[in-house]
């Protein structure tokens, strides 16, 4: 299974909104992000090529997690 490595604004993006989802909703809601984000890294992992590649920039890919939350990334 391929290394998953997040930059850092992407860490930093991550604490703010688990931070924002526990804070302004729930525990709950930020387990059930959590749990989706896992399962989407997890589908990155196993198969990068089956995600959609954008139209800005050659390699870069996109998930969608949830609908306000997407996951861009490259692989080599």
């Amino acid at each position: 299974m391929r290394k998953l490595i997040l930059s850092k604004r992407a860490s930093k993006k991550l604490d703010k909104l688990l931070n924002y989802l526990e804070e302004e909703w729930s525990l709950k809601v930020k387990k059930e992000f959590i749990s989706k984000l896992e399962k989407s890294l997890k589908q990155i992992q196993k198969y990068p090529e089956s995600c959609q590649k954008t139209d800005s920039v050659k390699e870069l890919h996109m998930l969608v997690v949830t609908k306000q939350t997407s996951v861009f990334y490259q692989y080599d």
